[in-house]
């Protein structure tokens, strides 16, 4: 590499962030002219929508939406009623940021629906949140999902040949995915989440897809994660 010139590496440099963010959802490593190893999804800041409707399960939403921005990522919670005042599953009272009804949607990368019985149904029954969930699919955006809610997935066919999983009461042979017995499953662009009980795992799943490996661990060591722990003995650097 001795024979390239400083401004060479340079021009090669920017011309792979070019090409990356142009391609931001391959999460393989690559090794570009300087000897560097990058995942594509390091290459751009993304910006996550929260869907939350009444009955959603509270701590599918707000355990994600912590991990998130322990991690730096912009996650905004959106609320599906005509007020910012959401009623969760376990009847407590919590104010969104923003109206689903007053936001732009295309100003956002990745679209997360929490789980819960009564929250999934009311999450569906808006025809335009369903809209912009087959445009990100189709797309290549990520999307994703938790408990109950990966049933709207499979209700719009984005689950057809997808390894997924869902809160068992909640799965259906008529998706035409295949299930999985795991906490959360990542296949492409969709991120789903099993329950309650999965939530950090799912929050890390989408951490790992919008993150470098160093932010992931220094969210572990704050949240002291179970699997880590032991490891993780002082803040990474």
């Amino acid at each position: 590499m001795g024979s390239v010139r400083k401004c060479d590496l340079k021009q090669k440099r920017e011309s792979f962030y070019d090409f990356c963010a142009r391609f931001p959802f391959y999460a393989f490593p690559v090794l570009n002219l300087m000897g560097e190893c990058y995942n594509f999804h390091m290459t751009e800041i993304k910006k996550c929508a929260m869907f939350l409707a009444d009955g959603f399960e509270e701590c599918e939403g707000l355990i994600t939406v912590d991990m998130l921005r322990r991690a730096g990522i912009t996650i905004d919670t959106i609320s599906m009623n005509e007020t910012d005042e959401v009623l969760t599953s376990h009847k407590i009272r919590l104010h969104a940021d923003r109206l689903f009804r007053d936001t732009d949607i295309t100003g956002y990368d990745v679209l997360i629906l929490p789980g819960g019985k009564l929250g999934t149904e009311n999450l569906e029954k808006s025809e335009e949140l369903k809209q912009y969930l087959v445009s990100w699919n189709q797309q290549g955006k990520l999307i994703a999902a938790i408990c109950a809610a990966p049933s709207i997935f499979g209700h719009l066919g984005l689950l057809k040949e997808k390894h997924y999983t869902c809160f068992p009461d909640f799965y259906s042979a008529d998706y035409e995915g295949i299930y999985e017995m795991e906490l959360s499953v990542v296949d492409g662009n969709i991120i789903t989440g099993r329950g309650m009980g999965a939530t950090i795992e799912f929050a890390r799943n989408l951490i790992k897809a919008l993150c470098d490996e160093e932010t992931l661990q220094k969210t572990e060591y704050g949240m002291q994660y179970e699997h880590s722990f032991r490891r993780l003995t002082k803040k990474p650097e």
